[in-house]
């Protein structure tokens, strides 16, 4: 955090150190009014001079009072820049990050528990400097009280030390107990929020419909249940904690106060020095007990700074800027393969690719067919790299893609995939992923290959109107299919060597879908593309498909090949084809 401040803000350390003399500087006065005022009675000095005396300590007071004021005043717009700034390094991990982390399940508890902490001023990013100078202060001051004490009694300070490193050591351990349990908290927090964000997001429709509301509630209640448990043992920890400090300041406290009235019935010790000293220890054990409970702050605070590192610092399966540059020129060609290929999303015990070969030429159009769950997206994943195989390999004209610099691989494909992101943005800006150099002439041409022009000539500002109502109260509103056809637009703007189509035409109707068949061969002109479909008709323009089944490729060939074969393709086809037919004839019969 210092580093970060030092580059960044660095006036941050420096406030921390300044506000500590200051404090240090306030509480040093005020310590020795009463007692210079009390000698100067003893001592009978004039009046003149012992209201000289009064006034230049209050003089002071005040203007070291002034001076933390004003700085404090303008010192939380900088802490606050500070915490946003770490707030976007976590975002951008999340953006950057290797795409396999997002099924790391210890990757996501770390970057949900890390986003907690630059969440509010309250979070460990931002109030960690607050109890920082604090911690300061008290370090300050006790340093400058145990001279004092040194002056008079070496007793005294040896068992204010001793019993302070007692507090210190026991408090460092009880005090980060929720930190070594963090997963465990962690996984009770996910829960909960799982069920607060289905209970307000998507299936707000089936909690009416279906009635599953009280289950919903259920399953709350026993997170609800799980966490307060867990918020139970943990603040007994800490009562623990706070009783030990307890007892430990009780002896501290009488020893001094015992050792300080011996002095004075030996008559060692003055009027005067007896309150300095006697307030002088009170200030000191008040001061040790709250250095104590600052530092557990301090280290509490300093765990879930941790916790940020060790989400922003997690480990990347992929190599980027390590790995091999690769730049695509004009006219290039590529070959991709699958060698033996297996995968296996991490936490489960099953493969859902299994020893899959594959030779996707160049310029080739591919169809990928099969019944849900037989591993068709994640083969295009695969494919793209957004996944490692678990076993063999993909190579890229005989070279290893995990070799390659990954977001330099990425820009050889163009995308459409079943989940989308539309962004807060204008049409055109989400068709170029661009908010700054966007070609409006390829804009619009690609949203007529996509079949978007008839409905964007419609709106009043064109490809300039904005998108998603969450952040713009008069955006254009798409319907599922017209959104799935921006999102062809944006992949057909990108122009990659690469198009990999996952169920494009899922949410359109039969016309606009046949719309979009017959401008395929336009679209890919040039490309190699992979399209996948749940039905069958959509694939007979690729030169072959590919029929997966549990994983594996079942069958192999072209749209006739595999009709003449009689096998799995052909009978999902028969079966389709006689449902359009069975349709067709009820509604004439209509």
């Amino acid at each position: 955090m210092c580093k970060l401040a030092r580059k960044y803000e660095r006036v941050i350390p420096f406030h921390c150190l300044l506000m500590a003399l200051l404090f240090v500087g306030q509480q040093l006065t005020e310590l020795y009014i009463a007692p210079t005022v009390l000698s100067a009675v003893e001592r009978h000095v004039p009046l003149p001079r012992l209201f000289l005396t009064i006034g230049g300590f209050t003089l002071l007071l005040l203007l070291l009072r002034t001076v933390s004021t004003y700085l404090n005043g303008f010192i939380g717009y900088h802490r606050i820049t500070l915490r946003m700034f770490i707030a976007g390094l976590l975002n951008r991990k999340g953006c950057d990050t290797s795409y396999v982390n997002r099924f790391d399940k210890k990757y996501m508890d770390l970057k949900q528990n890390a986003g907690s902490y630059v969440g509010s001023n309250s979070g460990a990013a931002e109030a960690i400097w607050n109890t920082l100078t604090v911690f300061l202060q008290y370090l300050l001051g006790i340093a400058a009280y145990a001279a004092i004490l040194a002056s008079v009694s070496l007793p005294i300070l040896l068992v204010i030390v001793a019993t302070a490193l007692v507090s210190f050591f026991t408090n460092r351990y009880l005090n980060a107990y929720e930190y070594r349990h963090r997963e465990e908290l962690a996984a009770i927090e996910r829960k909960l929020w799982y069920v607060q964000g289905a209970a307000s997001g998507d299936a707000a429709k089936d909690i009416r419909i279906f009635g599953l509301g009280n289950w919903l509630e259920e399953l709350y209640q026993n997170a609800l249940s799980a966490f307060r448990a867990f918020k139970i043992k943990s603040q007994k920890v800490y009562l623990l904690a706070n009783v030990i400090n307890l007892l430990l300041t009780f002896f501290r406290n009488g020893f001094a106060y015992a050792y300080l009235i011996h002095g004075v019935l030996e008559g060692g010790l003055s009027a005067s020095e007896f309150l300095l000293y006697f307030n002088t220890v009170g200030s000191a054990t008040w001061w040790i007990t709250d250095i104590l409970n600052t530092a557990g702050y301090l280290r509490t605070q300093s765990l879930g700074i941790s916790t940020i590192r060790e989400a922003l610092e997690y480990p990347e399966p992929f190599k980027f800027e390590d790995g091999r540059p690769l730049t695509h020129a004009e006219g290039q060609t590529y070959e991709l393969k699958l060698e033996n290929v297996s995968f296996r999303y991490p936490g489960t015990d099953r493969d859902v690719l299994k020893n899959i070969s594959l030779d996707f030429r160049p310029g080739e159009k591919l169809a990928v067919v099969g019944l849900n769950g037989a591993g068709k997206t994640t083969l295009v994943k695969v494919m793209t790299g957004l996944l490692d195989p678990t076993e063999g390999r993909v190579t890229l004209n005989g070279v290893d893609i995990r070799d390659y610099d990954r977001r330099d691989y990425y820009k050889l494909f163009s995308a459409v995939f079943q989940h989308f992101s539309l962004l807060p943005a204008s049409v055109a800006e989400n068709v170029a992923q661009d908010n700054e150099k966007i070609d409006e002439e390829r804009v619009k041409d690609c949203l007529g290959k996509a079949g978007l022009s008839e409905k964007i000539a419609s709106l009043p500002e064109g490809i300039h109107a904005k998108l998603n109502r969450h952040v713009y109260e008069d955006a254009t509103a798409l319907s599922g299919g017209e959104t799935q056809r921006l999102m062809l637009a944006r992949a057909l703007y990108k122009d990659a060597p690469f198009l990999m189509l996952d169920e494009p035409t899922a949410a359109l109707d039969p016309i606009a879908e046949s719309e979009i068949y017959e401008s395929y061969n336009e679209m890919t002109a040039g490309k190699s593309a992979v399209f996948i479909s749940h039905r069958l008709a959509s694939t007979r323009f690729c030169n072959r498909i590919l029929l997966l089944q549990e994983g594996v490729i079942a069958e192999e060939g072209s749209h006739r090949e595999l009709m003449a074969k009689g096998g799995i393709y052909a009978d999902l086809f028969a079966i389709q084809s006689k449902y359009y037919r069975e349709e067709d004839s009820h509604e004439q019969q209509a």
